[in-house]
């Protein structure tokens, strides 16, 4: 037989029981062939000699934000400024070069600003008007869940208006006059992006195109999109449209699960049996999760349920450290998540709840197995994303009643020792847990939530183990013997990125192991990261999806599309 391609002399690892190791691998038609003498007698159109090189299953970020990060790539990188002062330079420079294009409606657009990064301390309105002017500016903040603007933006969006009200889960934020501050946090960012949106097709193209290409080069070969459609998350209405025009012309480079947010849904109607208890919320034609092939598919529908921790938006049951009776707080009220969740998922849709402070995860877990329990599963895991604060009693739960959950230990290392002073040491052992997780029977999903931090897997990796802080600190404290109590064994941290995630996603059967039938996605490493003295110095030499590649220093082999033989171009 002829296969498309052989690696070999390589270590394998499968994260399979029958088959753990190899050290050779055959790819037919974008599967997996077969393994070392299995292979015996077989021809290959390719084959590649490895030298060594480790080949695991291809990582799977479970919850990122691809086309958000992808549109930021040309904004003014906020992350590198330390100081005001250095943040006004980067802005003002901008602002010169867009004047000397002549294009006075241009946006001035940055992205990754980290108040931590400043004494704790805004950008002045004044000194942002004075720079844009009448230019309209919009600089995102690392969390995602706050973002900064000018005088001349938050009059576009209505807010200067007399007699102007928050909108629900959100707030312009003010001083003790009453004037506005600049910062628009949680669901008043939809006013600043309700004047940008909807995005065009060829945008967000554009926009997975250049974010995939650098998914590939970290050896990301699958991720889901957490929130598209609709609300401040999403991009267009016919998103879905413009991933699927981004595969058929080869510019998505990794298998893409799309989450529609809560808001895309709208009421449908059906058979009494089919919708459990009348009328539910949905997508016409009853499409719902799943729906799609193995590149790009619907997944479960994302909803907010409240802010973020650096923002001290999370909604806790005890107060933030220094910000005294803030417990944060839920971006709709409970009666509304419940009726909006509920016909959502007697609808068909499984469910991934964002909930980050321990008060949000309690709703959340209530919602979930209510759901669950009087209307059974629906075809995907039901899942809590981030689960950022949570209680030893929060965690046996999800884990009893089978709820995925995706903590990102990628904060660890950027954003673990502001997470620490905002929750205090009694409860810093709740933060982004990992070992409770999986000791309890959990089902734990590695992610990254790019942009908020990056996708760098090996990073994220070695996060999972060492839990440490960009000072050294050990987030959550350790054992005697010196070993993070959170930590998780290097094999452990793998099948996070790989079996778990693939799980937690509802896609094992296709992929997150290395078995004959199941998907060829790989990637080839320079080391093991199962004892790598420290996973992040391991380079990716190539990534293959479905027996391509979409990434590649090896000699010999060139980065092709990731678009399967035979789909449509």
């Amino acid at each position: 037989m002829n296969l498309d391609l052989i690696l070999t002399g390589a270590e394998v690892i499968t994260l399979e029981e029958d088959r753990p190791r190899a050290h050779r691998v055959g790819i037919l038609h974008g599967r997996i062939a077969g393994f070392d003498e299995e292979l015996d007698g077989c021809t290959a159109t390719s084959e590649i000699e490895l030298a060594g090189a480790v080949v695991v299953p291809g990582f799977i970020d479970a919850h990122c934000h691809t086309t958000w990060w992808g549109l930021g790539l040309e904004s003014v990188d906020l992350q590198r400024a330390r100081g005001l002062e250095e943040l006004y330079a980067l802005l003002q420079a901008e602002a010169d070069r867009l004047d000397g294009l002549g294009d006075r409606e241009a946006w001035l657009h940055g992205t990754g600003f980290n108040h931590e990064h400043h004494g704790g301390a805004f950008p002045d309105l004044a000194r942002l008007d004075a720079i844009s002017g009448d230019r309209p500016l919009y600089l995102r903040h690392v969390s995602g869940h706050q973002a900064i603007t000018n005088t001349a933006t938050l009059a576009l969006a209505g807010a200067l208006e007399p007699g102007f009200e928050d909108p629900v889960g959100g707030a312009v934020v003010r001083d003790g006059q009453g004037r506005p501050t600049g910062v628009v946090e949680e669901a008043a960012q939809g006013l600043v992006q309700a004047l940008l949106l909807p995005y065009s097709r060829t945008a967000i193209v554009d926009a997975l195109d250049a974010a995939t290409t650098r998914y590939a080069a970290e050896g990301i070969t699958s991720f889901t999109e957490a929130g598209i459609a609709a609300g401040w998350i999403g991009h267009s209405p016919l998103e879905v449209d413009a991933y699927q025009h981004a595969r058929r012309t080869g510019r998505l480079y990794a298998r893409a699960q799309l989450m529609p947010t809560l808001d895309a849904l709208h009421p449908v109607t059906g058979h009494a049996e089919d919708l459990h208890e009348g009328a539910g919320r949905g997508l016409d034609l009853g499409l719902g999760a799943g729906f799609g092939d193995d590149f790009v598919s619907l997944g479960p529908v994302k909803v907010f349920m409240d802010g973020s921790l650096l923002g001290a938006t999370a909604a806790v049951t005890e107060d933030f450290c220094g910000h005294p009776h803030h417990r944060g707080y839920l971006l709709d009220d409970e009666a509304s998540y419940r009726e909006k969740i509920a016909a959502a998922y007697r609808a068909g849709w499984p469910i991934a709840l964002h909930a980050i402070g321990d008060a949000a995860i309690d709703l959340a877990l209530e919602i979930v197995i209510g759901c669950q329990d009087a209307y059974g599963p629906n075809p995907l895991p039901n899942r809590i994303e981030h689960f950022g604060i949570a209680r030893p009693d929060q965690v046996a739960l999800a884990a009893a009643h089978g709820i995925a959950v995706t903590p990102q230990a990628a904060f660890i290392g950027p954003l673990g020792d502001q997470m620490a002073a905002l929750v205090g040491p009694e409860r810093e052992g709740w933060l982004y847990r990992g070992r409770s997780i999986v000791d309890a029977g959990g089902l734990l999903a590695g992610s990254s939530d790019l942009p908020v931090s990056d996708n760098n897997v090996r990073r994220g990796l070695q996060a999972w183990v060492d839990r440490r802080t960009s000072t050294g600190r050990v987030l959550g404290g350790v054992h005697d013997d010196g070993t993070p109590l959170e930590g998780l064994t290097p094999e452990e941290a793998l099948r996070a990125y790989t079996s778990w995630a693939a799980a937690a996603t509802g896609t094992l059967a296709e992929k997150g192991t290395l078995r004959t039938g199941k998907l060829a996605d790989l990637v080839v490493l320079s080391g093991s990261p199962l004892d790598a003295p420290d996973v992040a110095e391991l380079d990716v030499l190539a990534t293959i999806v479905g027996g391509h590649f979409t990434h590649s220093v090896l000699d010999g082999t060139t980065p092709e599309t990731a678009t399967p033989k035979g789909a449509p171009a």
